[in-house]
């Protein structure tokens, strides 16, 4: 997805952008891979994302990228 829904944030950071009346949330996510998203966290948003919440989701991709089968589910189907 591209702008206005969607834009790149920095440092392998991507935030998905939803408003609901007058209030903007925000989904960091990052890619794991060619085929995998995965969602770090979401926040309202007041006028920018904070650092500290970039920085969350960064410290967060390392931790799946050095670790990724702790944070990978399986399913029986």
């Amino acid at each position: 997805m591209r702008r206005p829904h969607a834009d790149y944030l920095r440092d392998a950071i991507y935030e998905l952008r939803a408003t609901l009346g007058n209030t903007q949330y925000r989904l960091l996510y990052f890619f794991s891979g060619k085929h995998v998203v995965t969602l770090s966290h979401g926040i309202i948003k007041e006028r920018v994302v904070p650092d500290e919440e970039i920085e969350l989701a960064i410290e967060r991709r390392a931790l799946v990228q050095k670790h990724p089968d702790d944070f990978t589910a399986t399913f029986d189907v």
